[in-house]
């Protein structure tokens, strides 16, 4: 008999009309996945192979829209979900009315596994646990139409006490070595376990399992710094293990997350999908397509639209479609750059709200910006070589690499809000939405040059959803949002040589800290913004039930537009 392994994750719930969406799985063994609903809705799928993991997106068909519908989950036609003992409640797939009247989209970014059974949990209660027991509790509270998770989803590089055990144990037992480091994943096989031990939380996995997601990498789903700088890459690939690492962190994300973000019809367009279930064993052909990726990421494109009625979400990859030669550093290649620009302008008059999904921040504390900004002119040259070898030793200490960093990328993603914003038909907001650096924050620009546009334009930070920053960096966080930083990242801008940016900015919410998660409840051409952190409860271990009194705190709750 086929068990269930991991999942299922609801991904992709039509919104254009809603009667269908997608269920990811993973099984231990091949058998057909099926999907069942009250009513005859369902839909099912043979399972597909990588690396000796059998996987399965099934599409869901015959929902009703506007529907709560919950579901089952067969494997070779014996129920595997609902759990047997669970205590949650059954599964559900919400689907919008249509015309959808608006949407709920929350988002964060930066999880770390919840512990082990037994152990404390030194960053406190996880705000994706603790929102589930929330939704788990009381059937009517509101949910997210929509969880974004804005990367670092699991962490490659920074792995519990039980991984690295299991890791040592993983290696023993392949009897092959591994030149990669003891307490960081090699290849498929360990991020997989990664996967396990993140998703296997009963909280998660049932929030994941009644929440549709949309997720996007950052660093430290293949590593902390991935792809900062051309001579970070070459350096990397010069190590013995880098080459299995990164393609192997590839290829685990395209299965279990990159798979989900496509609707239906992408999928059915999609001749690597198509190809790996076609093959009775799919890994060389997922192998060869990461390899290709990594060598040549502009014949890749990870970012996506979905559309929530009339808000649109762009998911923008900020790592892997970088360009990295020093002279023409961008944070998205040409061709990824003609892509936003496109879909951001895409039936004009039809949006009422315009996210921008990146992972990391537009828009950050004015001292870094222009530290940032600085650093990257140092790099390139202006100040000369000595200042130059400065510049690459600092840009891997410091993670100096957000959009200031592709001084030319955040012109011309600044260039693009503006414009999209300044049109007859322009969307009531525009609002980038980003995680990364380990606190929240509200910031609003001003254009300094130029008409400011119609719409209101946000940069909405919000990380970790579980993880932590040392007081250091709080200090230093704050410290960056400073009239004297101000003045210390211009000094630093002016000794670069660097161009005023088009925009100053103000930071009208935060910092703050915590494990927290931020949502946003956009009706009509309404919008407000909510931040919830998660309070201490008791300890709980990640195999457990119990909710241990842990509970979402409104820290914000605020209106974006006139008359929301």
């Amino acid at each position: 008999m086929a068990g269930l392994r991991l999942g299922p994750l609801l991904r992709h719930v039509d919104w254009e009309s809603g009667t269908s969406a997608t269920v990811w799985v993973e099984t231990d063994r091949a058998c057909t996945a099926e999907v069942r609903c009250p009513g005859g809705a369902g839909g099912s799928a043979a399972t597909f192979r990588v690396a000796g993991h059998h996987y399965a997106l099934v599409v869901v068909t015959g929902l009703a829209p506007g529907s709560a519908t919950t579901y089952e989950v067969l494997l070779d036609g014996e129920r595997v979900w609902p759990l047997a003992d669970s205590p949650l409640p059954p599964s559900t797939i919400h689907t919008p009315p249509v015309p959808a009247t608006g949407a709920v989209v929350a988002f964060g970014s930066c999880r770390w596994a919840a512990p082990a059974v037994g152990e404390s949990d030194p960053v406190g209660p996880d705000v994706l646990d603790t929102l589930s027991a929330r939704l788990a509790a009381d059937p009517e509270a509101e949910r997210p139409d929509v969880l974004l998770l804005l990367g670092d989803q699991v962490y490659a590089d920074e792995t519990s006490a039980d991984t690295r055990a299991w890791i040592a144990r993983h290696r023993r037992a392949a009897g092959t070595g591994s030149a990669a480091p003891p307490d960081q994943v090699a290849d498929y096989e360990e991020y997989t376990h990664l996967y396990d031990e993140s998703w296997g939380d009963p909280e998660l996995r049932w929030l994941l399992s009644t929440v549709p997601s949309c997720m996007i990498f950052d660093d430290h789903d293949v590593i902390d710094d991935w792809n900062t700088s051309a001579a970070w890459v070459a350096d990397m690939r010069a190590t013995p293990w880098w080459h299995e690492r990164i393609t192997g962190g590839l290829m685990s994300y395209w299965v279990y997350q990159h798979l989900g973000n496509l609707s239906p019809a992408e999928l059915a367009e999609d001749k690597l999908y198509a190809a790996v279930r076609a093959a009775d064993d799919g890994t060389e052909v997922l192998r060869a397509f990461a390899e290709r990726a990594d060598a040549d990421p502009a014949s890749v494109r990870w970012s996506y639209r979905r559309d929530f009625g009339r808000t649109r979400l762009l998911m923008v990859d900020t790592r892997a479609a970088r360009v990295l030669e020093e002279q023409h550093r961008a944070m998205l290649d040409p061709d990824e750059a003609a892509w936003l620009r496109t879909q951001a302008f895409d039936d004009p008059g039809g949006v009422d709200h315009l996210l921008v999904g990146t992972s990391l921040p537009w828009l950050l504390p004015p001292m870094v910006h222009f530290a940032e900004s600085w650093h990257a002119a140092l790099c390139r040259g202006e100040r000369g070589p000595r200042w130059a070898r400065f510049g690459e030793r600092l840009r891997r200490r410091a993670d100096l690499e957000h959009w200031a960093a592709f001084t030319a990328s955040f012109g011309k993603l600044t260039d693009t809000v503006a414009e999209v914003g300044r049109g007859d038909a322009a969307p009531a907001t525009v609002c980038v939405l980003s995680g990364d650096v380990h606190h929240a924050y509200v910031a609003e620009p001003v254009w300094t040059t130029g008409q400011q546009p119609r719409s209101r334009v946000f940069q909405f930070t919000c990380s970790p959803l579980h993880n932590s920053v040392p007081a250091a960096m709080r200090a230093g966080f704050r410290f960056g949002w400073s009239r004297i930083g101000n003045a210390i990242g211009h000094l630093l801008a002016r000794h670069g040589r660097v161009a005023r940016p088009a925009v100053r900015w103000e930071r009208t919410g935060g910092p703050w800290f915590g494990n927290q998660l931020m949502t946003l409840t956009l009706r009509g051409r309404t919008a407000r913004l909510r931040l919830e952190t998660a309070s201490a409860g008791a300890k709980r271990g990640r195999s457990g039930t119990d909710r241990s009194g842990a509970q979402l705190i409104g820290v914000l709750d605020r209106s974006l537009t006139d008359g929301s």
